[in-house]
This record gives structure tokens, sequence and C-alpha cells, in this order.
């Protein structure tokens, strides 16, 4: 299994377990970024709880799943976007406006759409959840 983007192969992992009905998914290896992508996922309640376990090879999370995601994925290529250009990949991404969430990592750190646009901050576009 090749591990060249960890980001989207732990989505897609989400995404497999969420389609068959499991309540638990286990994720290795963790970064910080998956991190807080999933802090975020579980803000807007797609994630029920995480739980990290060091295990010295980049560490373990434990998810429990609510059963609340229909797509999730990362965005590649990272597209730079603007305050402006939001609404564009929002389209794209999402299938109705006010109905999931886009990623974005600005410089003030990772942060969604709606906060994005609500700051006036611009970025690199970085995974979406419906």
């Amino acid at each position: 299994m090749a591990l060249n983007d960890t980001l989207s192969n732990t989505l897609s992992h989400i995404l497999n377990c969420e389609k068959v009905g499991k309540q638990e998914c286990i994720i290795k290896p963790s970064s910080n970024l998956i991190k807080n992508v999933l802090e975020i996922m579980k803000r807007y309640h797609y994630v029920e709880k995480t739980e990290y376990v060091e295990n010295n090879k980049g560490g373990i999370l434990k998810l429990k799943l609510t059963g609340k995601i229909n797509k999730c994925g990362a965005i590649k290529p990272r597209f730079s976007v603007t305050k402006n250009e939001i609404e564009k990949f929002e389209k794209r991404y999402l299938p109705a406006k006010n109905f999931g969430v886009i990623i974005i990592s600005t410089p003030n750190g990772l942060t969604t759409h709606y906060e994005a646009k609500e700051k006036n901050l611009g970025g690199r576009l970085i995974a979406y959840v419906y």
C-alpha cells in the first residue's frame, strides 16, 4: 500500500468504514495535519470522539464514527484560494450551500471555509466533508 498522501488515505479509510457501518475506525500512521482535520470534523459532528495512542511508529488514532459522513476526501492539487474565490470551490466540492465543510490551511492554521470567509482569509484547500 502506497503511503504518498496520508491525509487522503485517512479520509478514504474513514469513508469506507462509514459505508460498511462500522462504529470505530483505526488510523495509522497519524500526523498533526490529520489530527487537526479530525478536530474540525469533530467540531462539526462528523466524528464523535478521537483518541491518540503512541506506538513509536507514527502513532495510532482511534475514531468513534457518528454515521453522518456522506462523502469526504482530500483536495488535490492543493489549490490556493483568495477570500473571493472560496465560493467557486464551495460549488465544486459541496453538494449544496451551507451543507458540509471545506477545510482550508490559512496563515492562522487550519480552518473551515465559513471561518475563512468571516475573517477574510485565503489559503490552500486541504479537504472537504459532507
